[in-house]
């Protein structure tokens, strides 16, 4: 359904997974990969998205490397360069909203592990491009969050057998975004951290990720207005 497509940030070229509803129009949204890159899965979600009526952009921050080795993924995950990636989220919201395809005046942003904190920076940093904020188990010890910057609102899904976020920690951010004054709606299910994916059948939980879906999509489309 989707394509490979290039767009401005920065002052470079960069490059990203564009999916467009067959209705040809549709509220904007930025898909933020996991640790291993651009993969299928991640331009899959896109492709979903799109057939629910969003154009969904996933920007490639690791810029053609993808891999399926856990230790390789650590190391692009730990080499990330933030603020490069800011960028590269900047230029990916302006590439949306420039489209003819998006309707919404500002886009959302949804991500997976690494991409669920990414997406938190986006919110909070980009808050005139970024209107909603969609958290899937978001970890990254580099990606530092100012939950006073956020202003649009958050929708949270965290795994209670979640490794690398604690619940404590995970109900802390909550707390702390509450604190700031922000508008957050978090959920917390029996899970391991990255249930959502379904090419990892040994954390995947069909159940929970067809909850965590049906409550993306519902506050999206209310989140989100064209």
């Amino acid at each position: 359904m989707g394509q490979m497509i290039e767009f401005p940030a920065n002052g470079h070229t960069t490059s990203g997974y564009l999916a467009v509803p067959s209705s040809g129009r549709g509220a904007g949204l930025l898909v933020i990969q996991e640790w291993w890159g651009l993969v299928d899965h991640i331009k899959d979600v896109c492709d979903r998205l799109a057939a629910e009526g969003f154009v969904a952009l996933a920007p490639d921050f690791y810029h053609g490397v993808a891999t399926k080795s856990p230790d390789e993924a650590g190391k692009l995950f730990m080499a990330l360069n933030i603020a490069k990636a800011g960028a590269d989220l900047r230029g990916a919201a302006e590439a949306l909203l420039d489209r003819p395809e998006v309707t919404s005046p500002k886009v959302g942003a949804l991500g997976f592990c690494m991409g669920g904190q990414l997406a938190l920076y986006a919110g909070a940093e980009y808050p005139e491009r970024i209107g909603a904020t969609v958290n899937f188990y978001g970890v990254h010890p580099n990606v530092r969050i100012d939950p006073a910057k956020i202003r649009g609102p958050v929708l949270a899904h965290f795994a209670r057998r979640d490794s690398s976020v604690k619940e404590a920690d995970a109900r802390a951010l909550v707390a702390k975004i509450e604190a700031a004054g922000g508008s957050i709606e978090a959920h917390y299910y029996d899970a391991d951290h990255a249930f959502f994916n379904d090419t990892r059948p040994t954390v995947h939980d069909k159940e929970c990720a067809g909850l965590a879906w049906e409550r993306t999509l519902a506050f999206l489309r209310k989140s989100l207005p064209e």
